[in-house]
């Protein structure tokens, strides 16, 4: 294969010779000794106005597809989480249409999936109160539950800008998940991944924060099937995991350390809601497979060349790592187009880009190394006069 010609950050050129095709299987059962969920990326309509302001619109058929594939490698899907844009252009509406139709896809085959609730039907205002966001909660999680659905309860911009004191998060959450039928499982998202998330639990300081999560959790373990933590900080996962109520899982959503905290230590493990298990499912599949079998040296094996990819895509602003997601996605076939709801396909540079590229294919997550650098061509300008 010929080489391609790539962009540094200082302005130069460089060619790269990229590798093999990936050999992870294409197919796989899902995993026995952890529960995995992928948070999945959607496709928007390249033809729509995608403009920030603008409707979201889906290729649903591209959409779906992209679930069945990970269905097929044996993961769950986490449906309408911040990786398919929640809060960052995916509005109400579609998030109904998406719930709906990824619900009736997974029921047809009995594939795992998990949906998420939060508040974002609710415009942003001065003069929320606390019951207007719980009703936007309970009406949330009344229409996945009307579906058949289970419930990821996420965390709220609304109760960040809204809440004066932890006791007004324990108050919206008492009265939500005194209502629900089935334990949700609860979402703690990091300012990194969301500076309009700061605060979360009624402090800055985590510690403190996290006394009043485990608090909530305590008081409501038969309501609460596990948390995603997306703090980004092992030790702080591992001493919550430590501390959960019996029955309540740990679910990491950790996109840099999330190799060791699923391998777990002496007294425990977490399991996987992770945003990058969709750029790098294929390999996560693989490396569940041989936990499963109890190789863990082979498991580290096929995680560690991802980690570098992992650091990349979710570096700060990390927000932005949604654009990786769907890039990746792009280089490998599973979309005809780098485009985004909202235009976010903006929200990276051309040499994050490039980079990108490079440790996908280091990793072994390229599908076809050849599609991947035509792709990869197409966004370059003039690739570097050549």
């Amino acid at each position: 294969m010929h080489s391609i010609r790539l962009p540094r950050a200082d302005g130069s050129w460089f060619d790269y010779q990229p590798g093999e095709p990936s050999v992870f299987p294409t197919s796989a059962h899902p995993a026995r000794s952890r529960v995995a969920y992928v948070a999945a990326h959607v496709v928007c309509d390249p033809l729509a106005d995608n403009s920030p302001t603008a409707p979201a619109r889906l290729d649903w058929e591209a959409t779906l597809a992209y679930r069945h594939h990970l269905w097929s490698l044996g993961l769950s899907v986490a449906e309408a989480m911040d990786t398919a844009q929640r809060g960052m252009g995916l509005d109400w509406p579609a998030t109904q249409e998406l719930i709906r139709r990824s619900l009736t896809e997974a029921r047809a085959i009995g594939a795992g999936i998990a949906c998420g609730a939060g508040t974002d039907q609710l415009a942003p205002s001065d003069n929320l109160t606390l019951e207007a966001i719980q009703a936007a909660y309970e009406e949330q999680c009344a229409f996945i539950e009307g579906l058949g659905g289970r419930i990821i309860l996420m965390a709220s911009r609304a109760l960040t800008a809204c809440a004066r004191t932890p006791d007004d998060y324990l108050r919206v959450y008492d009265r939500v998940l005194a209502q629900v039928s089935r334990p949700v499982i609860l979402h703690w998202l990091g300012e990194m991944f969301d500076p309009l998330l700061a605060g979360y639990w009624g402090s800055r300081d985590l510690d403190a924060a996290m006394e009043v999560c485990l608090s909530l959790i305590e008081r409501h373990a038969a309501k609460i099937e596990g948390i995603k933590l997306s703090l980004l900080d092992a030790g702080r996962e591992v001493a919550m995991r430590r501390r959960l109520s019996p029955g309540v899982r740990m679910y990491t959503g950790d996109d840099f350390n999330y190799p060791d905290l699923i391998l777990g230590d002496e007294q425990g493990y977490s399991h996987a809601l992770l945003g990058i298990f969709d750029a790098i499912a294929p390999a996560a599949a693989a490396a569940l497979q041989a936990l499963d079998a109890g190789e863990r040296a082979r498991y580290t094996r096929i995680l560690a060349p991802t980690v570098p990819l992992a650091r990349h895509i979710f570096q700060s602003p990390t927000s932005f790592y949604k654009t990786g997601v769907v890039f990746l996605a792009y280089l490998n076939g599973y979309q005809e187009h780098f485009r985004m709801v909202g235009g976010l396909e903006t929200g990276r540079s051309l040499v994050h880009l490039a980079q990108l590229f490079v440790l996908a294919d280091e990793a072994g997550l390229l599908r076809d190394p050849a599609l991947a650098s035509e792709r990869m061509r197409r966004v370059l300008p003039l690739e570097g006069g050549r």
